[in-house]
């Protein structure tokens, strides 16, 4: 299964709303304050274009109104196509007025999640994360912490999606686990595994900016993952099938 991702900006999103299906024109008359309508039109913008780009569609308003996004029953994205029958599925995360999307074509677990690279509080971490996840955290020099903690937070996130509960379920039932050599680059390592010296950075076989990770989840579900980080955001795909690195989209400049 290939996963795709696109990313986009406030500055992107149209200031006119002939874009919404008539039932997402219903629901955004519905938000009273002005950054929850900026957000989810960021969101919604964000998605139809990822699945037009997707599916090798235009984008143009008229073709976008054709691609419904609506909640279902878990509050999951689903998307529905006017004259189209394939199955697709998304995931939405924005913050900061950033938004992204990952999209699957086929039936498929999925999950994706951006996060600003900020301080977390011990209390936070206590209440949140695994104790194994704890260990990794109180390992990982001062000033790479909060990259990780945002790391291991997105990736729970995008684990909770993908399973279609969210955070109605608890974050310490899935746990995030990182390879040698990512661990090693946080510092998150003990004194016999730093005997070679650390990397200056993560190891990436492939050249690009994506990097695996693994989740577990209880009840015995396991998801590959991947993260990436560029200035102060970090950003996390989840699927299963496994799939291989996501696959950045462009949508066309309007």
């Amino acid at each position: 299964m290939d996963v795709y991702w696109l990313q986009q900006s406030e500055a992107d999103v149209p200031a006119e709303d002939d874009w919404l299906c008539e039932s997402e024109a219903v629901r955004l008359s519905g938000f009273h304050f002005a950054k929850r309508r900026a957000d989810w039109r960021l969101g919604r913008w964000t998605a139809k274009c990822a699945v037009a780009a997707s599916l090798e569609r235009p984008n143009d308003h008229p073709s976008l109104k054709l691609i419904e996004i609506i909640p279902a029953s878990t509050g999951q994205p689903k998307v529905t196509i006017v004259g189209n029958g394939d199955a697709v599925s998304i995931s939405i995360s924005h913050r900061s007025g950033i938004a992204m999307c990952a999209v699957a074509v086929g039936d498929g677990k999925l999950g994706c999640d951006l996060e600003i690279v900020e301080p977390r509080s011990d209390a936070f971490i206590a209440d949140y994360f695994t104790q194994e996840e704890q260990v990794l955290i109180a390992r990982t020099d001062g000033e790479r912490r909060p990259l990780l903690v945002s790391l291991l937070w997105s990736a729970k996130e995008s684990a909770l999606k993908a399973l279609q509960v969210g955070l109605r379920a608890d974050t310490r039932s899935v746990s995030v686990t990182l390879n040698d050599s990512q661990r090693q680059w946080f510092g998150a390592t003990d004194a016999r595994s730093t005997e070679a010296g650390r990397p200056s950075e993560l190891s990436n076989a492939s050249g690009t900016s994506w990097r695996a990770l693994q989740v577990h989840c209880d009840g015995g579900t396991d998801f590959r993952g991947w993260w990436q980080h560029a200035g102060n955001v970090v950003q996390t795909v989840i699927a299963a099938p496994p799939a291989e690195q996501p696959i950045e989209l462009r949508c066309p400049t309007r």
